[in-house]
């Protein structure tokens, strides 16, 4: 993931919205979002090169995971971050107490940010900066720094977020828009992460389109008061204007 919003209990309407953009090579061979064969009641997507996931769910629980960009590396030693959302969902620790199991081990992985909710609470990790913490309720972004880092796409995307949020009436493809848009940000304004000037230039937007690179999911996410989940994975191939689409409600 390199991009996700979090409506945390933004008000009374929506106790719980995600969104978010999957930027990953074309070529790495991947799963749609759908039951796990070893656990049929998460529903997530999967690479299937690491065996590990990016967002998923499982009843209330829920997870997912970006990196930190750090630069152009070479090792392939670490141990893959997906699979952090992989056994947060597939066990029944409370976020605070997967958190603590985890902290011993950080440097096992490269850098990531990792983001857990269980319907009650909502935490937030990395093995860059300080300790997990329990989020307040709000609006939140994160790319591929830390939490809510003022990256021009994070700040755009919260905001009309934010603004979506708070019309009469939200629907799901206000949120889908959102995180369709490719415009880049300006060189002034783009973060300096030891990448090439070129690729600073494409990751700046909130969908990202390259030759062999790019956005290639969407999911979104939400609770309703009553207790209902409604899962739907977007699919691009290269374009914002052209996917295809998984649901699932429980």
């Amino acid at each position: 993931m390199c991009l996700i919003l979090i409506a945390h209990r933004p008000g009374e309407k929506i106790p719980l919205l995600v969104v978010a953009n999957r930027d990953e090579f074309y070529s790495r061979p991947t799963a749609a979002a759908g039951p796990w064969e070893e656990c049929p009641d998460l529903i997530g997507g999967r690479d299937l090169v690491s065996g590990g996931s990016w967002f998923g769910a499982r009843g209330a629980r829920w997870a997912s995971v970006t990196n930190i960009r750090e630069g152009i590396r070479h090792s392939h030693s670490h141990r893959s971050r997906g699979w952090l959302v992989r056994d947060y969902l597939l066990g029944n620790a409370l976020p605070q107490e997967f958190m603590a199991a985890i902290a011993g081990q950080t440097s096992e992985y490269a850098g990531f940010n990792l983001l857990l909710g269980d319907g009650d609470e909502l935490w937030y990790g990395n093995n860059r900066g300080r300790s997990a913490r329990l989020l307040e309720p709000g609006v939140y972004g994160l790319s591929n720094h830390l939490l809510d880092t003022p990256w021009p796409k994070v700040v755009r995307a919260k905001q009309a977020l934010a603004e979506a949020l708070a019309q009469p009436r939200f629907d799901q493809d206000q949120a889908f828009a959102i995180m369709a848009e490719t415009a880049v940000a300006p060189d002034s304004a783009l973060p300096e992460t030891g990448i090439p000037l070129e690729w600073e230039r494409a990751l700046s937007a909130a969908f990202i389109v390259k030759d062999n690179y790019g956005t290639r999911c969407t999911t979104f996410f939400q609770r309703s008061n009553a207790g209902q989940h409604l899962l739907i994975e977007r699919r691009f191939k290269g374009s914002p204007r052209t996917w295809d689409q998984g649901a699932f409600t429980w």
